[in-house]
C-alpha cells in the first residue's frame, strides 16, 4: 500500500508483515512483553474513539511526557489519526521549559509516565487554561486515571466510521506534530512538522538496511525527531521493535535481543572504543601486540577500495580478535545509524571493520531531521562524512560555506514564530541549517562545524573550536571539553575527564582519591592531560592550540550542560563557569 500518512504506516503492517508476531516488545517484571500488531491497532483506535468522545477535535495539541515504551507509539498514533497534533515533550527538561511548551502549545490532554515528572509540572499546570484532560500511562499514586482506564472508556464509545472518516480527510500536508527542540541556547522554539515530511523520510531510507530486519533496538529518547524517525522506520520495515531497559542495561539489551540495527549517538561509540582499547592494556604478552596490531588495523581501515593485501590482514585480524569483539558486542548487527553530531573517522572506520557497519547521517528536527546519511553502494560511505543527500532534498554551500537545504523535509514552521521561521527559510525557500560543511569529490558532505561557535581571537585569528573538541575527544581519557578564546589572546579548554576511564588508570598506579574533586586536583592526573593536550596540540596551527586548561570535576550530562544527542551546550557553559574561564586567562 502506499504510505502518505504516519498513521497509514499500522495499515502498512498488519498487510505486509503479518508473520511478525511482536511489533513493540519491553520489559515487565524483568520478562520482554509482546505487543502483537494486532494488539497496537487495536489499542491505537479504542485510544482514539476515547479522545473524541472526550471531544479532542482536529488541531488540538495533545502533550506525551514519557520515557521510551510501547504506549508512547500507540498514543503518538491514537493522536494523530483523529487529526489532532501530538506533542513530544522530554521527560528530563527543567520545569520551566515543561511551563513554557505547555502554555505555548496550548496542550488540551497531558500524558505522564511517572512521579517524578508529576513532581515537576502539579504546581503549574492550573496555569495551563487549555489543559482538559490528564491521564498517567501506568498506574502513579497521583490521584489521576490511567491509561487503561482511558482505553476501557474508548470500548464503551467505540466510533470506528467516524474514526475512519477522519482518518481518510486528513491530507499529506497537513500538521501531524509540534517538536519542541532540545536546543543548546534560548528558549525551545516549536517546530510544526506535516505527515508528508516525516513519511518522505521513510520513503527514501527504506533502502538502507541491506537484508530484513527482524529486530531492532531502540534507547534514545522518542522525543527526539531523530530516534522516533527511525522507530517508524522500523515498523514502516515490519521490524520488531524492542524499547532498552535504561542507558546502563543496553549492553546486556543487545546480548538478549541480538538486534540487526540501531541507532546511536557518537559519544556511546566512544565510550565502546575506549573500553575495547583499554581492555588490551590487562592482556599478557604476545596477545597484547596481537590485539593492539588488530586494534591500529581497525583504525585506518578503508570501507571501499582496499586491495588484495589489505583484504588479507582485515582476514586474519577478523579470525583473531573482531569476531571475539562481535560476539561481546551481540554478534549480530547488519547497520549502526549514527547521528546528532560528528562521528571520529577512526572510530567510524573502526566499527566497519570489526563487523559493526556504522552509517553516519546528518539533519535537525527542522529538517524531519535528516538532510543526508550514508548508504550502500560504490562512493557512498565514507568515515569522516555524512553520506550523500536525500533524494528530493536539495544542499547546497553559501558564501560563508552554510549548509543550505530545501525539499520535502523543511518543516511548516516555527509554530507561532512566523518572524523566527523567515529568518531561518530564506524567500527561495532554502533552510539555512548554521552548520558548516563542504563536499568531497564524489559528492559527500562534512560538516565541519558550527557557523556561530567560530570565534576571533584578540589576534585575528578564527578558530573553529567543535574541530579543536572533537580531536581532543580521542583521547580516551577526555570526557567532555569546551573550547574558549573568543576576543582573548589566545585559546583555552575546559576539560571534563572520562573518570571510569582515569579512575582505572589511577589504580593501576596505586593512586588513591576519594572523589572527583581531589581526582581532578591531583599532580599526576594534571600531568597526565598536560601530556595529552600536548599530544593533540601537535595536530593544529599555533593559534589554535590550547594553552591553558581546566580539569572539572563535574560530570556534563542531559540534565545539566548536554542536549538529548550529548552535544555541549555552549552558551550554558559558559555562563556557568565564568569564573573559571575568566581565570584562564587572567
Amino acid at each position: 500500500m502506499k504510505i502518505t500518512r504516519l498513521f497509514d504506516i499500522l495499515e502498512n503492517y498488519v498487510e505486509k508483515y503479518p508473520q511478525q508476531e511482536a511489533a513493540l516488545v519491553s520489559k515487565v517484571n524483568g520478562q520482554w512483553k509482546n505487543i502483537s500488531i494486532g494488539q497496537y491497532v487495536e489499542r491505537t483506535n479504542l485510544l482514539s474513539c476515547a479522545m473524541m468522545a472526550l471531544g479532542i477535535e482536529r488541531g488540538d495539541r495533545v502533550a506525551i511526557i514519557s520515557s521510551n515504551r510501547p504506549e508512547w507509539n500507540i498514543l503518538d498514533f491514537a493522536v494523530m489519526q483523529i487529526g489532532a497534533i501530538s506533542v513530544p515533550v522530554y521527560p528530563t527538561i527543567s520545569i520551566e521549559d515543561y511551563e513554557h511548551i505547555l502554555n505555548h502549545a496550548q496542550i488540551k490532554m497531558l500524558f505522564f509516565d511517572s512521579k517524578v515528572i508529576w513532581q515537576r509540572i502539579e504546581k503549574f499546570l492550573p496555569n495551563v487554561n487549555s489543559l482538559t484532560e490528564i491521564y498517567t500511562i501506568g498506574d502513579l499514586p497521583t490521584g489521576h486515571k490511567t491509561l487503561a482506564e482511558l482505553e476501557e472508556f474508548g470500548k464503551q464509545n467505540t466510533d470506528f466510521q467516524k474514526l475512519k472518516q477522519i482518518k481518510d480527510s486528513i491530507g499529506e500536508h497537513e500538521l501531524a506534530s509540534i517538536v519542541y527542540t532540545s536546543g543548546t541556547t534560548g528558549k525551545q522554539k516549536g517546530v510544526m512538522m506535516s505527515h508528508s515530511n516525516i513519511v518522505n523520510q521513510l520513503l527514501n531510507l527504506e533502502e538502507i538496511p541491506s537484508k530484513w530486519s527482524n529486530k531492532a533496538l531502540s534507547f534514545l529518547p522518542l522525543c527526539h525527531s531523530y530516534e522516533r524517525m527511525l522507530v517508524y522506520l522500523y515498523q514502516y520495515l515490519g521490524m520488531s521493535v524492542f524499547y532498552a531497559e535504561s542507558l546502563g542495561t543496553i549492553a546486556d539489551n543487545i546480548k538478549e535481543i541480538n538486534p540487526t540495527m540501531m541507532s546511536c549517538v557518537p559519544r556511546l561509540l566512544d565510550k565502546i572504543y575506549d573500553k575495547l582499547y583499554l581492555s588490551g592494556k590487562n592482556l599478557k604478552f604476545p596477545l597484547r601486540q596481537i590485539y593492539y596490531w588488530a586494534f591500529s588495523q581497525a583504525n585506518k581501515y578503508k570501507i571501499e577500495d582496499r586491495n588484495i593485501f589489505e583484504n588479507l590482514i582485515h582476514g586474519i585480524a577478523d579470525k583473531l580478535i573482531y569476531s571475539k569483539w562481535r560476539t561481546a558486542l551481540g554478534g549480530n548487527f547488519d547497520i549502526v545509524v549514527s547521528g546528532g553530531s560528528a562521528i571520529r573517522t577512526q572510530v567510524a572506520a573502526f566499527f566497519s571493520a570489526i563487523g559493526m557497519p556504522v552509517f553516519e547521517g546528518y539533519g535537525l528536527t527542522e529538517t524531519s531531521p535528516v538532510i543526508a546519511v550514508s548508504r550502500r553502494g560504490k562512493h557512498q560511505r565514507k568515515a569522516g562524512t555524512v553520506g550523500v543527500p536525500l533524494p528530493g532534498v536539495e544542499v547546497k554551500l553559501n558564501d560563508e560555506n552554510e549548509i543550505i537545504c530545501r525539499g520535502h523535509n523543511v518543516m511548516l514552521g516555527y509554530f507561532k514564530d512566523h518572524e523566527l521561521t523567515n529568518e531561518v527559510i530564506d524567500s527561495d525557500g532554502f533552510f539555512h541549517t548554521g552548520d558548516l560543511g563542504e563536499f568531497t569529490p564524489e559528492g559527500l558532505l562534512r560538516v565541519t562545524g558550527r557557523l556561530k561557535s567560530l570565534f576571533k581571537t584578540a589576534m585575528g585569528k578564527y578558530v573553529n573550536p567543535e574541530v579543536i573538541e572533537a580531536k581532543f575527544s580521542e583521547s580516551p581519557f577526555v570526557g567532555n571539553i569546551l573550547v574558549v578564546g573568543e576576543n582573548r589572546k589566545f585559546a583555552a579548554a575546559l576539560i571534563v575527564p572520562d573518570f571510569d576511564n582515569i579512575n582505572v588508570w589511577a589504580k593501576n598506579r596505586n593512586i588513591s582519591v576519594d572523589n572527583n574533586v581531589e581526582l581532578v586536583e591531583n599532580k599526576e592526573v594534571l600531568n597526565l592531560f598536560k601530556e595529552e593536550v600536548k599530544k593533540m596540540n601537535a595536530h593544529f596551527g599555533d593559534y589554535e592550540q590550547i594553552k591553558k586548561f581546566k580539569l572539572v570535576a563535574d560530570e556534563w550530562t542531559p540534565d545539566n550542560f548536554l542536549s538529548q544527542t550529548l552535544k555541549t551546550k555552549r552558551k550554558v557553559l559558559m555562563n556557568h563557569y565564568t569564573k573559571e574561564i575568566e581565570k584562564l586567562f587572567e
